[in-house]
């Protein structure tokens, strides 16, 4: 797709927009390629949620040394902080939508006020939730039915996380202002960052290497929330450079009551679409468990390789989310929905194909993670299945981001609630357990909502409402 406002030139090539996404760059995404737009927004998007991922891994790989009660106690951990990442995606999706739409006005000095706002509501609210993880990590895990050992020898993991959210909370949501501000590289390397110094101090913390004390979990806790903890450092660095497209000084440090009251109102329906969404997974996953340890295994694996698999996928969206938000800033709703419509069919193009390798090496791919023959029966049955719905999948993604995008989060949390919790758990039950579908029922009802997702989303989006979503 040709630049129609600007002559094409030796760095307006494929590989000299690979490197201008990876690098920065100060490009006007409400100008020019649509196409070349989502390219370079969406490629530091996919590495940086690569690298989030990669923290959970990370960690379970080390502390695994440490025996099952261990392993336990980051995954009890984990699923506590499913709320603090609920609450930071939230907020993530308003400040997105805030300061995309700025940035698209060309107001920076809005965009710099609605960053500091943002920085404040972390602040407020990762404190009651520190002092609550530091002083009540045990009756936390025992409410979790965590055992005694795991209560009395290992809480201090999720006191150090919970006490430390404070970086977690800053890494979505400083990352989120970058994102809506066009400069997904810094983003990008916030995460590497992070990762990298994650990756170091776990095993020197944990046991202890050279003149390191043997810390046991507890070095996991502190490595994880240091090496977040200098990302962050990294991200209030870039704020106050004059080189970004967001820079922060003395007198954007004020309360501002009317952008904290609209951050708070578009990401109440971002915090819901994740809880929704999550409630949903663990539904299913109830549902699944009645099939037995072999099912639930298979189940696992194969959603673990759904979700790197949608990696790109997220990027993509994100991007969409982006050009929606500046675009309807610069007063171009027509680019906005073009840009949503291109980033779609991209990304149907590309889940459409992966879903197609799917069904060809479904067993290949799962016996990467087991040789057990029942297990990988089950997870290539279940690759395949939800492959089926790729398609719809990739464009509903897309749609409900571009929603997002415009600050309109409450027709997304709308849709996810139809789709997941008013047909995919009750079909999930009434396919697997009143039909006898076993397992498969469960699939079955994952392609089916996933599917009048994408349905619903194209229809709401076709009507334009969220053109008019002020923000």
């Amino acid at each position: 797709m040709t630049d129609n406002h600007h002559p094409p030139s030796s760095s307006n090539t494929l590989w000299g927009d690979i490197k201008a996404s990876l690098a920065g760059t100060e490009l006007d995404f409400t100008k020019g390629s649509i196409g070349r737009a989502i390219l370079i927004l969406s490629i530091p998007m996919v590495l940086e949620m690569f690298m989030e991922s990669i923290f959970a891994v990370v960690d379970i790989f080390f502390v695994s040394k440490l025996g099952a009660d261990a392993v336990a106690a980051v995954g009890i951990t984990e699923s506590v902080l499913t709320l603090v990442y609920a609450i930071g995606i939230g907020f993530s999706m308003a400040t997105t939508a805030i300061i995309s739409r700025r940035i698209g006005e060309k107001n920076k000095d809005a965009a710099s006020r609605a960053a500091v706002q943002a920085i404040f509501v972390c602040i407020v609210i990762s404190i009651p939730i520190a002092v609550i993880g530091i002083f009540f990590s045990k009756s936390i895990l025992g409410l979790m039915g965590a055992n005694t050992l795991i209560i009395e020898e290992l809480s201090s993991y999720t006191a150090i996380m919970l006490g430390g959210n404070i970086v977690i909370m800053f890494l979505f949501v400083i990352n989120s202002v970058f994102r809506g501000a066009g400069d997904a590289a810094i983003a990008m390397r916030v995460l590497w960052i992070a990762n990298g110094i994650n990756i170091v101090l776990d095993p020197i913390l944990i046991f202890g290497l050279g003149p390191f004390p043997e810390l046991g979990i507890a070095g996991a806790a502190i490595a994880t929330t240091i090496g977040r903890g200098i990302g962050v450092g990294y991200q209030f660095y870039r704020l106050a450079d004059d080189k970004g497209r967001i820079k922060i000084l003395k007198e954007h440090l004020v309360v501002q009551t009317d952008i904290l009251k609209k951050m708070v109102r578009i990401s109440i329906g971002g915090i819901s679409q994740f809880l929704i969404a999550t409630a949903s997974w663990i539904a299913l996953v109830r549902i699944i468990a009645e099939f037995g340890s072999i099912a639930l295994a298979g189940y696992t694996i194969a959603i673990r390789i759904l979700i790197f698999s949608i990696l790109p996928s997220w990027g993509m969206s994100n991007a969409a989310s982006t050009l929606v938000g500046q675009n309807l800033g610069a007063g171009q709703p027509e680019r906005a929905e073009k840009s949503t419509w291109i980033s779609a069919l991209i990304n149907m193009v590309f889940l459409g194909s992966v879903g197609v390798i799917f069904m060809i090496f479904a067993e290949n791919l799962v016996q990467i993670f087991s040789d057990d023959p029942e297990i990988v029966d089950i997870g290539a049955r279940c690759l395949r299945i939800i492959s089926y719905g790729y398609l719809a999948y990739a464009f509903g993604m897309v749609i409900i981001q571009a929603f997002n995008g415009a600050g309109d989060t409450k027709t997304p949390t709308l849709i996810n609630f139809i789709c997941f919790w008013l047909v995919e758990i009750p079909l999930a039950y009434f396919l697997a357990i009143t039909l006898e579908w076993n397992e498969e029922g469960v699939f079955y009802s994952i392609v089916i909502a996933e599917s009048l997702l994408g349905v619903i989303g194209f229809i709401l989006f076709r009507r334009g409402n969220w053109k008019k979503t002020k923000v």
